[in-house]
């Protein structure tokens, strides 16, 4: 049994325990072979495990209840701060006893692939780590950030690639009701489904629609593709919501909105291409008409370059491309 174990570790008969000369001796409670076993042993060898009533109170724990109260926490947008505290639960699960100081590189590292098989939940440790730790820094609890620097694991799936016109086309030639509506609410003004669902007709001002952005808190005026106009015209108004369902105008959530799309999607033959897919078209179809980066974010509410490239940059290298071509048959004449 002992073989099968790290060093320093051994099996008592009533549990597994941490012995090394010149260490305190430490009970183990993960199991072995868990992620739950390898963090609580890489805390053990950097000193960081300690008891929770620790003298100075800098566990984990107490930096997450104080993080929580900062306005570094409190002027996150709801959605953000939803997705921070999936992580910040599983952070004091795992670390909470844990003296804050005690942490280095390599655990961030070892914890960030104990999770790698699920790639945006590790990711997402390393990257809320990195908020912890820079709030650690402010109270002066530490004079580093481990996790600055730490890499994040790519994921290994294809890139998401923006709907091409021939799907757009035969999307448009098959959906009906609100599948139709969805598809060009996303298409037409750019946003995240999240956004879409959350639109209501008295958002609605001039040829335009008002979007308080759920992932960023970004306020755009968004106005609208004579496409999507001429479908809002025709639709009936049976709830607070554009994409309202039934006789009781109830709002439409994204699991039943994701499946109306993707019925139409598997009918057509478009199953690679997925709703959030449609932001990136609606920013090819911008790059394509030539608008530059800062007009293309005006749309989509982007706040870097980098993310309007990731967007746009296919079809923007498309249309260089083409005009290259263009003038070199021109100049070859």
């Amino acid at each position: 049994m002992k073989r099968a174990l790290p060093a320093h570790v051994y099996q008592k008969p009533n549990g597994l325990y941490f012995q090394r000369r010149g260490w305190k001796t430490v009970r183990i409670n993960s199991e072995p072979g868990t992620k739950e076993f390898a963090l609580e042993y890489a805390a053990i060898l950097n000193g960081a495990l300690v008891a929770p009533q620790t003298a100075t109170g800098r566990t984990f724990a107490a930096l997450i209840q104080s993080y929580h109260a900062s306005p570094r926490y409190r002027g996150l947008a709801p959605r953000t701060a939803r997705d921070y505290d999936k992580v910040l639960v599983w952070i004091k699960s795992k670390l909470g006893a844990l003296d804050v100081s005690g942490m280095q590189r390599k655990d961030v590292i070892r914890a960030r692939d104990a999770n790698s098989e699920t790639v945006r939940f590790a990711n997402y440790i390393v990257q809320v780590l990195r908020i912890l730790f820079e709030h650690a820094i402010d109270q002066g609890w530490r004079e580093d950030n481990p996790a600055k620097g730490v890499s994040l694991l790519k994921s290994g799936a294809p890139p998401r690639e923006a709907w091409p016109q021939d799907m757009i086309d035969a999307y448009r030639a098959k959906a009906t009701g609100r599948a139709l509506l969805i598809f060009e609410l996303a298409l037409g003004t750019g946003q995240r489904i999240g956004d879409v669902l959350k639109m209501r007709w008295s958002d609605i001002e001039g040829d335009g629609i008002n979007v308080t952005q759920g992932k960023t808190g970004a306020r755009l005026w968004v106005p609208f593709t004579a496409r999507l106009r001429a479908l809002l015209d025709g639709t009936p108004r049976i709830g607070l919501t554009i994409c309202a369902w039934g006789p009781q105008g109830r709002a439409l959530t994204y699991f039943p909105a994701a499946k109306a799309v993707r019925q139409v999607r598997e009918a057509i033959g478009a199953e690679k291409y997925d709703i959030h897919g449609l932001r990136y078209a609606a920013a090819a179809e911008l790059a394509m008409a030539g608008c530059s980066d800062e007009l293309i974010a005006s749309i989509t509410g982007h706040k870097t370059s980098a993310m309007v490239a990731k967007y746009a940059g296919p079809a923007r290298q498309k249309a260089r491309a083409k005009a290259a071509q263009i003038k070199r048959g021109t100049e070859q004449e």
